[in-house]
């Protein structure tokens, strides 16, 4: 390797480097903590930096386990580059103890391999093929007991369970190996990231049968597999746990703890353990808050999420990316449209001191979905590319889906179409929301296609895809074909819910089929399926759209009594009901009711109202015709209302 230059620290602090003497734009880099020396290296057109960061180059250092290099080239005439990968040396050959290396030296077999290279050697294999005698047993470095920690670092790291597994029990096998703390809580770690909460408990138990004792990031690294698997309540016994063994909680366990009770919804909990935290004078950072917002995002409590993060600009700490996602994603929850939009314009124009990310854009997009602004929706994608973002599947997904409320299934295809162009492949949402797009735009036959389509591909439909192929169906007045989807649902193993017997209910009326409102009614019932207002207002609209008045009532009745709270959507579906059948005075007592329960008016009550005053000849003031005339020509609420008269006595 030919050194061309020499790296020094200037005066100032700034350590320039100079590439004048490299012509070729092309170049590969390579960088190793323990050197202070940059060489540089052209072999195939290729630059090869080595660049090494420690002040001294003492022996010792050079026999440091821990020495890493970072490898990456950019190819910048192609515009290309390879992410940085970090090369672990450990111990060679020349490190470990005289008489491990006579028998080295003395058998052909035996490699000087670095860490990094076993592992990958380790990878290229099957987790049941012979890992020990293709590998492990053939690894020089297997002697230098301190390179245990790093192999387990490694492996771990890339999240390969099974040949962890079979490095971990290979490594207590060997002669030189020592239970140690931080091997046990890496493993420990990556149990927690595959769900595997029982053998996370048992490394537990184990390492101190070993006489390892447990750490703090011990009991942090067994609260957060909890967390991770939504256990709080084991979370909260192992805090427990951890203050009977006399080891004091770090943040970290105090976070881990918050995000374990908040990320199961948990969020009365998660405020009780960060109250718990600054009690004992661990104060909350960055993180802390973060966690927070998300229980209360977790919780759907947005509101709150709001006031906490005004009280959080109180303090020193400033909020990042994360923090604002959250915020935003609250403020379209809440539909306060103008506030996120005016938030995520600040992050792109540096106000917030902090940018937008892929998750913030996809947020965006998905509150002008909301809205219907379709074309706001195009410009967001569209910036997202500009900035230099890849979308993700959510973010793809979300333009579909704006789409498809609009019923434009030709542009929804298209964007449909540009995602496996890419190379990603759909998931249940993005073939969901093209479904959905076929309903709305009144091709239930081609929404069918896509769920066929899905099936093929290896993709279970989910409640959602059925609940919008019976919709696509039931829109149509094909209620046959419908309930046909009902029976392939459940066929399939997926039981309906209220969304379903909306759906149904209403298709019922648009096909004028009592008998089929009765059965579905019926089916809720049987499946211990609970009706909310929107399937009353359904089964109640059915009923009077048949002329089978006394059964809406009956109905609206039963409603009332099981405490299910009535919507303007209900009132005036049985005000305008009760005039089409002359019956004027029961209308204008649905509108009492309405006064009563303090239910805000809509612009069609207002109209239901006009219809049955100007029949009914007398019973009622003529304020009430009056104001409701002025609530309609004005189109505001119900404050014109709130001084009416009830029926004239």
């Amino acid at each position: 390797m030919a050194t061309i230059g020499i790296y020094k620290p200037s005066p100032n602090g700034l350590n320039p480097i100079s590439f004048s003497s490299l012509s070729n734009p092309k170049f590969q880099f390579q960088t190793n903590k323990k050197q202070k020396r940059i060489n540089y290296k052209i072999s195939n057109n290729i630059t090869t930096i080595y660049a090494i960061h420690n002040s001294k180059l003492s022996k010792e250092n050079k026999k440091d386990s821990e020495e890493e290099k970072k490898l990456g080239f950019v190819d910048y005439d192609k515009g290309k580059h390879q992410k940085i990968s970090i090369q672990v040396t450990g111990l060679r050959k020349d490190d470990i103890q005289k008489r491990y290396r006579l028998r080295v030296d003395g058998d052909p077999s035996q490699k000087d391999w670095t860490i990094s290279e076993v592992v990958e050697k380790i990878l290229k294999l099957k987790h049941w093929d012979d890992i020990d005698g293709k590998v492990l047993n053939r690894w020089a470095g297997r002697f230098a007991r301190k390179n245990y920690p790093l192999l387990i670092q490694e492996i771990t790291k890339l999240g390969a369970i099974e040949h962890s597994v079979e490095v971990f029990r290979w490594m207590k096998n060997q002669k030189t190996y020592c239970a140690r703390n931080d091997i046990y809580n890496m493993m420990i770690r990556l149990y927690g990231r595959h769900n595997r909460i029982d053998q996370a408990r048992g490394l537990f138990f184990e390492m101190q049968e070993w006489r390892c004792k447990p750490d703090v990031e011990t009991y942090n690294a067994l609260i957060n597999a909890h967390g991770r698997a939504g256990q709080w309540r084991w979370a909260m016994n192992i805090m427990d746990d951890m203050l009977r063994s006399s080891i004091a909680p770090s943040r970290s366990t105090y976070n881990n703890l918050i995000n374990a009770c908040g990320s199961s919804g948990q969020w009365q909990e998660a405020l009780k353990v960060c109250k718990k935290m600054t009690d004992n004078g661990v104060g909350p950072d960055l993180v802390t808050h973060n966690i927070v917002l998300t229980a209360y995002k977790s919780g759907g409590q947005y509101s709150k999420a709001l006031s906490y993060f005004d009280l959080m600009e109180g303090t020193n700490i400033r909020p990042d990316t994360t923090t604002f996602n959250i915020v935003i994603h609250c403020l379209v929850k809440l539909e306060e449209y103008e506030r996120a939009v005016d938030i995520f314009n600040g992050m792109r124009e540096k106000r917030a001191e902090c940018h937008p990310d892929t998750v913030t854009y996809t947020t965006i997009l998905c509150a002008y979905s909301a809205c219907g602004q379709i074309e706001n929706c195009k410009a967001v994608f569209a910036m997202m590319l500009a900035e230099g973002f890849n979308p993700s599947i959510v973010s793809y997904n979300a333009l579909i889906g704006s789409y498809a409320s609009l019923g434009m299934d030709k542009e929804a295809l298209s964007v449909f179409n540009g995602l496996k162009r890419i190379g990603v492949k759909p998931d249940v949402v993005s073939y969901t929301s093209l479904l959905n797009a076929y309903g709305r735009s009144g091709q239930p036959e081609k929404a069918r296609e896509i769920l066929e389509m899905m099936k093929r591909n290896s993709l279970k439909p989910n409640l959602v895809s059925y609940n919008a192929l019976i919709d696509a169906y039931g829109s149509e007045g094909l209620l046959t074909e419908a309930v046909e989807v009902l029976r392939e649902m459940e066929g399939d193993g997926i039981q309906p819910n209220v969304v379903t017997i909306c759906t149904l209910l209403a298709a019922c009326g648009r096909c004028g089929q009592m008998v089929r409102v009765d059965t579905v009614l019926s089916a809720a019932k049987s499946r211990g399926i609970e009706l909310n207002t929107t399937a009353y207002n359904s089964a109640i609209g059915s009923y009077l759209s048949m002329g089978e008045h006394e059964k809406a009532l009956t109905l609206y009745k039963a409603m009332r009594i099981k405490k299910v709270k009535p919507d303007s959507i209900t009132y005036n579906i049985l005000m305008s009901g009760f005039c089409k059948i002359g019956k004027y005075s029961e209308s204008l007592e649905f509108l009492q009711e309405m006064k009563d329960l303090k239910i805000p008016f809509s612009k069609e009550v207002y109209s239901s109202a006009i219809c049955a005053y100007s029949k009914q000849a007398s019973g009622y003031s003529v304020d009430l015709f009056y104001c409701c005339y002025l609530a309609l020509a004005s189109n505001e609420n119900d404050d014109h209302f709130n001084n009416l008269s009830g029926p004239a006595k």
